[in-house]
């Protein structure tokens, strides 16, 4: 699948690992119900910011720099997430993202299934349109399979 670079329309992103003790609370509680014993975290924290028009179009994350667990906190603006099924695109099936909900793709989720953030104007969740603001997530993601804490490949923005 393609990395993030293309498909993210309207956005400012970083990687963080140092946080206040507050915030690396609430990450941990994130962490500690998302993630298996056995699983290493990547240690730096992607964080997503974006803008009221921007996007994020359909993509499943590299496997090359992400393991099989991605968990992202929702802040700021309730958005759609739409997941469809890269082999039987009839499979779909969206998800409300309300400010402080926590979303985990691991599994089938994660690997058989690309995701997206519904543009604006798309931003609909059965009936009910949800008006999109300024978005920022906050993702946590497990290193690739086989690979040390030390060679973390930084991601590109892949995942």
């Amino acid at each position: 699948g393609q990395g993030l670079a293309g498909a993210i329309h309207g956005f400012r992103e970083t990687e963080k690992s140092r946080w206040s003790e507050a915030s690396r609370a609430i990450l941990q509680r994130v962490q500690a119900v998302a993630f298996g014993p056995g699983q290493t975290l990547l240690s730096s924290v992607h964080v997503l910011d974006l803008e009221a028009r921007g996007y994020i179009k359909p993509h499943v994350d590299s496997v090359k720099f992400c393991g099989a667990t991605i968990a992202g906190l929702s802040l700021l603006s309730p958005s759609v997430m739409r997941l469809v099924h890269t082999q039987e695109p009839g499979e779909w099936l969206e998800l409300l993202l309300e400010p402080g909900s926590l979303y985990i793709l691991r599994g089938s989720a994660r690997y058989d299934f690309s995701h997206e953030i519904l543009r604006d104007e798309e931003s609909f969740f059965g009936e009910r349109q949800i008006p999109r603001g300024r978005r920022i997530s906050v993702i946590c993601r497990s290193l690739p399979e086989g690979m040390g804490p030390g060679e973390s490949g930084q991601p590109p923005g892949a995942c």
